[in-house]
């Protein structure tokens, strides 16, 4: 049985503990590997190294961090495949999706490697008699990421590349559930010429999250989980001094306006709800058709599309979607289902008792569609994170719009429409972070930044992109005058250009 190891100062090993957790392959149920929890010596230990290695990266030039960066990526394009293989075995999803998440990751270590543009400073001349002043951005030291298991290397990606291009070390506590894609990039980062102790993996529970939260020498920690947690690692983080940006959920509504393309919106939402069987905190999870008339023809076209949903394990290329991470977490799901049958929403595709021949102990749920679904609903209130699509209908743009503003989550959401001026007016008033118009999963491209509103984020920095170079770094700015430009006497007001 593999046993998943850390990797701290430049070497891989096994941790010393005794508590250790199972790691599946969802597709068969079957353990593929182990892994130990790391101890809180451990983490000390890592920090330690960090901290130790970070003195001489953080000053070394820019330009030779950006290449070590170069070379990384190059490293991830060429094992790429390689890399989508191990995310699919642990998580589930199927092959083109964790291509696509790997794909994405790399775009942000692109962004990175751009590091001696984005940390350049600001400066202006005479802004005194013979005074200059100039703008720096100097790294944190030891810095921290907590991810999660729906997205094992892109959400890593988002945040290491950045906070290493501005010259931090790197702590990085992946999911317990998928680790081995967080080991994969690990060797391959160390292949291109990172020195040892810059980027360290530290495997384990909640035990290790609270002690990188409680750590001195960790000085940011970024998170990215549920609403509950990020809430938790904010608080905690903060209450020890940290920058911390914590990522939590959301519940993405999908505004579908009469005038809209309803076979192209159709499509768009069995691609942003079902795919990587809804395990994304940008997934819609609800539609919203507005007028009785375009609820009645988008249920009508979602259905059997539902229905015809392809199901099955990553090695089968046609698959549309594989399973869930866990057997809990299939449970919860059909839990949520129930629930909704309970409380009266109209079950149109019910996908609790799919079995997929061969693969009987797998965690498949079918792809499963509600109807009539109302803001008091469990499932409308909560997020499933599942192949769990809710339809609410709405009267007009104007209760659709009352019926986004008013849920506490705020990640994504999206309208389609052909009409310019409700495109406009949805983009403009939306209190939501993240907005697409005929774009179903509005994620930003990496080099623009990443972030929910309300209760979808804590911290007032989103993640990658610029948002990450002020994150991961602080501003220091420098005033100066020479001698030569010192007129004798003291001096008892700022000064200006008097």
């Amino acid at each position: 049985m593999q046993v998943i190891e850390n990797a701290v100062a430049g070497k891989r090993y096994q941790s010393a503990s005794t508590r250790r957790v199972p790691v599946f392959n969802p597709a068969t149920g079957e353990q593929s590997a182990e892994l130990p929890l790391s101890t809180v010596d451990e983490l000390n230990a890592a920090v330690a190294s960090a901290k130790k290695a970070q003195v001489d990266w953080g000053n070394l030039a820019p330009m030779k961090r950006a290449r070590i960066m170069f070379r990384f990526k190059a490293l991830l394009d060429q094992h790429a495949d390689e890399m989508a293989r191990i995310i699919s075995r642990e998580h589930g999803k199927v092959h083109d999706d964790a291509l696509g998440e790997v794909a994405r990751g790399i775009d942000c270590v692109d962004f990175a490697c751009g590091i001696p543009h984005l940390l350049k400073g600001e400066f202006s001349r005479n802004v005194g008699p013979s005074i200059d002043t100039y703008s720096d951005r100097q790294p944190l030291g030891v810095v921290a990421g907590i991810t999660p298991f729906n997205f094992p290397a892109m959400v890593p990606l988002w945040m290491y590349p950045a906070a290493i291009a501005c010259g931090n070390s790197f702590i990085l506590k992946p999911s317990e559930r998928d680790p081995s894609a967080s080991v994969f990039a690990w060797n391959l980062f160390m292949d291109a010429g990172l020195p040892e102790g810059i980027l360290n993996i530290v495997h384990g529970d909640k035990e290790i999250v609270d002690a990188i939260l409680d750590h001195p020498d960790i000085k940011a920690v970024s998170f990215v989980g549920s609403t509950p947690i990020a809430e938790y690692v904010y608080t905690r983080g903060t209450s020890t001094g940290k920058r911390v940006q914590a990522l939590g959920g959301a519940k993405n509504h999908m505004v579908i306006m009469p005038d809209a393309d309803l076979d192209q919106a159709a499509d768009a939402l069995m691609g942003a709800g079902y795919g990587s069987a809804g395990e994304r905190c940008m997934a819609i999870s609800v539609a919203v058709p507005v007028g009785k008339a375009t609820g009645d023809a988008l249920v009508a076209k979602l259905k059997p599309r539902v229905e015809a949903l392809k199901i099955g394990p990553a090695t089968d290329k046609d698959a549309e979607m594989g399973p869930v991470v866990t057997k809990q977490h299939r449970d919860k799901i059909v839990g949520y289902i129930d629930k909704g049958v309970e409380e009266g929403a109209k079950l149109v595709v019910d996908g609790r008792g799919f079995k997929l021949q061969g693969y009987e102990n797998g965690y498949y749920v079918g792809g499963t569609l509600f109807d009539d679904v109302t803001p008091d609903m469990t499932i409308y209130k909560e997020e499933i994170f599942g192949p769990v699509l809710s339809v609410v209908r709405a009267e007009s743009f104007n209760d659709a719009v009352s019926l986004i503003q008013n849920h506490e989550y705020a990640n994504g959401t999206a309208i389609f429409t052909r009409d310019g001026d409700a495109a406009r007016e949805f983009a403009d008033k939306i209190e939501v972070g993240m907005v697409g118009i005929n774009v179903p999963i509005p994620v930003p491209v990496a080099y623009h930044s990443f972030g929910g509103w309300k209760r979808s984020i804590f911290g007032s920095h989103g993640i990658y992109g610029p948002e990450a170079i002020h994150f991961y770094t602080r501003l220091k700015t420098v005033t100066t005058r020479w001698p030569a430009g010192i007129k004798g006497g003291a001096e008892f007001t700022f000064p200006s250009l008097k």
